[in-house]
């Protein structure tokens, strides 16, 4: 099986590594690239078998085409893809939202092939070709919502594949996916970016970095991540990431009234997350 891999930085690299490790010679992994450099990195970390640097000779042929840039970019990669790509050709995606994806999908593919949305719920703080690994995807979710007209054997090819990278399939619909994500994904490193400019654009940050230890590092680790690909995860999802900030400033305003108060209902506060938490951990065992 030939399959196109269009954006090999941390995702899309981990899916080459991670297809190459499962299938050994039985799938041909071809990658597009820009730069030369890029296209040696490729070939040298195992991700693909072969590059490409035009987007035309990376889909020819392709029997499965996995799109796994920023989410903006994926519109124009469709676009320029659209007429290349071979008669009953798959095509997936990574994107993190799925609304906007899907309706570009829609308007832009041609009806000779199949398309399945995915979105797998794994990652690093860290981004780039280089920080791809094979077992990224090892144990976790991987979003998968299929076109309305994807024939059930396209579906049942992007769910093996999934399952050879080592991920759990969890078919879901494009706009409650994108409300969930909002809460748990998107809202999370929007907090860390602002725990970090919050703290460190004070003048007091050169004594205050001095101490800031392990928690902090653990809260902050998310704004580490690439601000292109968060930025364009937000402008794609905007209402659900608004809700899921409403909702937290009202529950961080409730906090600090507690504390204004030195209520003793913040013990009891705390001891409510601190429960919450134990649970979802121990059920994602």
């Amino acid at each position: 099986m030939r399959v196109a891999i269009i954006g090999l930085g941390l995702i899309g690299g981990s899916i080459g590594l991670g297809l190459k490790k499962a299938d050994k010679s039985d799938c041909e992994v071809v990658g597009y690239v820009r730069r030369p450099e890029a296209a040696s990195l490729a070939m040298n970390m195992g991700m693909v078998d072969r590059v490409e640097m035009s987007l035309e000779d990376t889909v020819k042929e392709a029997e499965m085409v996995i799109v796994a840039t920023p989410v903006l970019t994926i519109k124009e990669i469709m676009s320029k893809i659209a007429d290349s790509l071979p008669h009953g050709c798959i095509v997936t995606d990574t994107g993190s939202t799925k609304v906007q994806v899907m309706k570009w999908a829609g308007d832009l593919l041609p009806p000779t092939v199949d398309f399945v949305g995915g979105h797998p719920m794994a990652g690093k703080e860290t981004y780039g070709m280089k920080t791809a690994e094979a077992d990224l995807f090892q144990g976790s979710v991987y979003c998968l919502t299929p076109a309305k007209k994807a024939s059930s054997q396209a579906v049942d090819q992007v769910e093996d594949m999934v399952k050879k990278l080592g991920a759990v399939p969890f078919f879901i619909d494009a706009q409650e996916h994108d409300e969930l994500v909002a809460g748990t994904s998107h809202l999370s490193f929007l907090l860390s970016a602002a725990l970090v400019t919050s703290t460190a654009s004070e003048p007091t940050w050169e004594k205050m970095k001095k101490l800031a230890g392990s928690g902090y590092r653990d809260v902050t680790r998310l704004a580490s991540g690439s601000p292109e690909v968060n930025a364009q995860i937000c402008l794609t999802n905007q209402q659900a990431i608004l809700h899921w900030l409403d909702r937290f400033i009202d529950e961080l305003q409730r906090y600090r009234h507690l504390v204004n108060l030195g209520d003793e209902r913040l013990k009891e506060t705390l001891a409510e997350a601190n429960k919450l938490r134990q649970e979802w951990l121990n059920k994602a065992k």
